[in-house]
């Protein structure tokens, strides 16, 4: 008996002596920074366009966007802006579509389109989702940008 009692003493003692693992200290990677986005010119429509650029980051200036493509068009002496943003995922633009719903005032569920009207400030904004992207339209009334995104929507198959 006294042989079980020394092993089982032996074995607390050497357990306990023993320092504990060291601990990993956990480095975080530094930043990724934000992929280039891809040049999707090719799917705007060219008719009354006025300008088209590649923005590196934060498209329209909203720091929760990407960057993406934004066009500029003069239409009927209206000027807007149509733009495009290409997620990661389907997913990844429908977390954008929502980012941009709760920055809308009197944001307005689209069921035919999967999006949202509203203002931004002054302007009115439309704003979808198609697959892997997150599309709009600055600056028309919805009735108008109903239109066009229907069409541009098209485009992004």
């Amino acid at each position: 008996m006294t042989t079980k009692w020394w092993l089982a003493a032996a074995l607390v003692l050497l357990f306990a002596c023993g320092s504990p693992p060291p601990k990993e200290t956990a480095q975080s990677a530094p930043a990724a920074p934000p992929l280039k986005p891809t040049d999707e010119s090719r799917r705007f429509p060219l008719a009354d366009q006025v300008s088209m650029r590649l923005v590196d980051d934060h498209v329209l200036g909203k720091d929760f966007l990407p960057g993406g493509n934004v066009a500029e068009y003069r239409r009927k002496g209206k000027t807007y802006q149509q733009f495009l943003v290409h997620a990661k995922s389907p997913e990844a633009a429908a977390l954008l579509l929502f980012d941009f719903k709760g920055h809308l005032r009197d944001a307005m569920f689209l069921p035919h389109m999967g999006g949202y009207f509203g203002m931004d400030g002054a302007s009115p904004v439309y704003v979808f989702p198609k697959g892997a992207y997150l599309a709009g339209f600055v600056g028309l009334a919805e009735k108008d940008a109903d239109l066009l995104a229907r069409q541009f929507a098209a485009r992004l198959n």
